[in-house]
């Protein structure tokens, strides 16, 4: 069955781009195209429809939405078969802090850690 992220553009603010960059794409299959030449340096990340910017952050760390808010993850990223999407990334070493479930909401998702420590959910809302 297809794995296909349906539709997010986040913008990640990180402290070493090339260092997330590198786990996006060894770990969660992004494709990268780097602009580290321009007036505002980035890095893009493809991933079927989905695309992720990530910028250069003046700190040394990534603050998530659990440490400024209390809690909430960091991206919701919509998509099908969970669990084979889920499967794929721990073969590759992600940290999977809430593995597939169905939620009080009725969403079937996982969440994953990123390298910078955000949660990133993957899911979508049941029938």
């Amino acid at each position: 069955m297809e794995k296909t992220l349906y539709s997010i553009l986040a913008v990640f603010p990180t402290p070493d781009i090339e260092k997330t960059a590198k786990f996006y794409n060894e770990v969660m299959g992004f494709r990268v195209v780097k602009y580290l030449e321009v007036e505002e340096p980035h890095i893009c990340l493809y991933r079927d429809r989905v695309e992720v910017v990530l910028t250069k952050a003046n700190t040394d760390k990534v603050y998530t939405n659990r440490e400024l808010y209390g809690y909430g993850e960091d991206s919701y990223f919509i998509t099908d078969n969970q669990e084979e999407l889920q499967n794929e990334f721990i073969s590759k070493g992600a940290k999977i802090v809430r593995p597939l479930k169905m939620t009080d909401y009725n969403n079937l998702e996982f969440v994953l850690e990123d390298i910078d420590g955000r949660w990133i959910a993957f899911g979508m809302k049941q029938k």
